[in-house]
């Protein structure tokens, strides 16, 4: 709850569901509760006398949130206004008499404040480019050019009747690349041509040509052929439809004249550039975020990446792989999400309930699939926690891992029988969750996703979950922070809390969390990998020639491996708690080696001794009279340049090499030999 005294307004909606008082009481502790059975209607005096009272309100309605909202309005409420949905998720139910501890625990986790979002702006000026292949895209831009700044675009047109009045350009071209968004999109033409201004039967084109390029703020796309963007019905400003579908043409035309004027899009994640562990010396290491979005938002940008807000439509599946932080989901902030988490989860606790398990949800799918089992069948059971979030793909391994934490029995996210966004990082993220759950003693499978557009398959899904062990005593650290020291912090937790204690647990591939093994012996302590490490997990010493590791640190990004020029470093995913606590352990150390002529400490000794033994009396430079140079391979590069300058080393002292043959060298030779020189 927070710090403001809160006034719980509770209605069992004309008697149609129960109220548990007591349950209300123990776990929203600190509140004013008041229960009605009419509040929207013939008791709605007791919502206008509340709100001259409490600088706070939750209202456990959200159907009738519009009506409260203007009366609170009209009366110029000025303080916390929120609604709970207490009636579809927990009252509408079989089991609606056990879930007392379930209301509270979602009213008090509603109110949990929320961070505002962010927005990037987006303007048009309703420059439209109606992209078809016959007189169908033609009759389309009449009816939009009273709204819109219409070009019509024809791929390949067949024969085209010249339209009777030219109020719009109507022009032929295939658009072979497609950039952009709202407001700024621009587009490559191929075979781009003009019609003649005295076609008669037929539009004549002039001769065409490649490469001509088109900009607008909206492009409607009804030619029939493949989209002009990946994740097409994501990119704002770009509509599409399937020129054989009239009512989907229909709903694309309304859509292309509202594209006028600035609109607000929400920026979905935030990315910190130092963080990101993309690549380094031209090296690529993580390349987690690039290979999930959908949309084409995340571009390679040197050592990082860079992600358009324009173009993210905000499945948040780059912040839920992200190892070390760099991206980070912003609707709202996962911190924000974990402290809500942590609400419900320790409310139905002390509310008096039992091995709850989290259910995980989107708004667009997930409550209309709530809402319809609440209607017309049996209502979420008693025991199963809905948490809406804005996309199910922006949750990561620190979600799964707090609610274990706080003390969920098991974790369930409902998804869409066919996804609207690339599943991969989600399901990455959920087998995470569970080697760990599993390895620490929680039980199997205690997070899954769930892929249905049935209530009924939903609801059968969640009665096969099986009972599992919970934290013995859960934790409740409240979740500051983003990113790795974030997850870290979770994943600590979840250890401390956990049913067995365990040092090491091994992690499936692609974890953001396990150490790296060093073939000592082929090292030579070249360092190149501590300058490749993004996130300071490779360390060295000023002191003498050292290779360092902090494994909490790793995030498995590989650049070291891939820097490596002996090859010796390979990774290994896995969480040793052990190891965490432990901090920087030595990989290898050795003597340094100080310079024969000053003494200065530079190199490594076995190195230095190395290339003495290989280049003494074997180069030429070394050999013979040059053997007594040999000494320079002992010095630093100070003294070195100093002896070689004053003994006046000649480098074309060196012994001469071979002429180079030619093949008329090798003619030559034939003949000698009396052979014919071209066989």
């Amino acid at each position: 709850m927070t710090e403001v005294a809160r006034t719980l307004m509770v209605c069992s909606c004309e008697d149609t569901m129960p109220l548990d008082g007591a349950a209300l009481q123990r776990g929203c502790k600190g509140a004013g509760i008041s229960q009605h059975r009419h509040l929207c209607r013939s008791q709605i005096e007791r919502f206008q006398e509340m709100l001259a009272k409490s600088e706070a309100i939750t209202v456990a309605c959200t159907q009738e949130a519009p009506l409260f909202e203007e009366v609170a309005a009209d009366l110029d409420y000025a303080g916390d206004l929120v609604f709970a949905n207490i009636r579809e998720a927990a009252g509408w139910s079989r089991e609606a008499k056990s879930a007392g501890p379930k209301m509270a625990a979602l009213l008090a986790a509603a109110s949990e404040p929320l961070p505002p979002a962010t927005f990037t702006t987006l303007a048009s000026k309703g420059v439209a480019l109606v992209y078809g292949r016959d007189d169908g895209a033609i009759a389309l831009a009449q009816r939009l050019a009273e709204h819109l700044d219409v070009t019509v675009l024809l791929t390949r047109p067949g024969e085209i009747a010249p339209p009777r009045l030219d109020n719009f350009p109507v022009l032929k071209g295939t658009i072979g690349r497609a950039t952009g968004w709202l407001g700024a999109f621009e587009l490559s033409v191929d075979d781009y041509a003009a019609p003649s201004p005295s076609s008669r039967a037929k539009l004549v084109f002039e001769a065409p040509r490649n490469g001509a390029v088109s900009h607008c703020d909206v492009v409607i796309d009804i030619s029939g052929g493949t989209p002009l963007f990946p994740a097409g019905d994501l990119r704002a400003g770009y509509l599409r439809a399937d020129p054989r579908d009239p009512a989907a043409v229909e709903r694309l035309a309304f859509a292309a004249t509202q594209l006028v004027g600035e609109f607000d899009k929400p920026r979905y994640v935030a990315l910190s550039e130092g963080l990101c562990a993309h690549s380094r010396a031209s090296r690529t290491g993580c390349t987690r975020c690039l290979e999930l979005c959908p949309t084409g938002a995340i571009t390679p940008a040197g050592d990082h990446v860079a992600i358009s807000a324009e173009i993210c439509a905000g499945c948040g599946a780059c912040a839920a792989v992200c190892p070390t932080g760099a991206v980070t989901y912003a609707l709202p902030p996962t911190d924000a999400l974990l402290r809500k988490l942590r609400t419900l989860l320790v409310t139905y606790a002390e509310a008096g309930g039992h091995e709850p398990v989290v259910l995980l949800h989107d708004a667009d799918h997930g409550e209309p699939l709530i809402d319809a089992l609440a209607r017309h069948g049996d209502g979420l059971p008693a025991r199963v926690l809905p948490l809406r979030v804005n996309e199910i793909t922006q949750i990561g391994m620190e979600t799964f891992a707090a609610a274990l934490a706080f003390g969920a029995a098991a974790v369930r996210v409902l998804g869409r029988a066919k996804p609207k966004h690339d599943l991969s990082g989600l399901t990455r993220n959920l087998d995470y969750a569970n080697a760990l759950a599993g390895a620490l003693g929680f039980g199997e499978a205690r997070a899954a996703l769930i892929e249905t557009d049935d209530p009924e398959a939903l609801a059968a899904a969640l009665a096969r979950v099986a009972p599992g062990r919970t934290a013995p005593t859960p934790a409740r650290f409240r979740p500051m922070g983003d990113g790795r020291p974030l997850l870290r912090q979770v994943v600590g937790e979840l250890h401390a809390a956990a049913p067995e204690q365990v040092g090491s647990v091994a992690m499936p591939a692609r974890a953001p969390f396990g150490t790296v093994n060093l073939d000592a012996d082929g090292c030579t302590l070249c360092l190149a990998c501590v300058s490749a490490c993004p996130v300071g997990a490779l360390g060295d010493d000023p002191e003498r020639p050292t290779l360092s590791f902090q494994e909490d640190l790793c995030v498995q990004c590989g650049l070291c491996a891939a820097t490596c020029p002996e090859k010796v470093i390979t990774l290994e995913p896995r969480i040793d708690f052990d190891a965490w606590k432990s901090g920087r352990r030595v990989l290898k150390q050795e003597e340094p080696f100080h310079c024969i002529a000053c003494g200065k400490a530079f190199g490594v000794k076995s190195t230095i001794e190395k290339i003495a033994a290989k280049l003494e009396n074997r180069h030429w430079m070394f050999a013979g009279e040059g053997a007594k140079r040999a000494s320079i391979l002992r010095m630093c590069e100070d003294c070195r340049v100093e002896v070689v300058v004053n003994e006046s080393f000649d480098p074309h002292l060196a012994p001469q090499r071979p002429p180079v043959r030619t093949t008329d060298d090798y003619l030559r030779e034939r003949a000698e030999r009396g052979e014919d020189p071209l066989q």
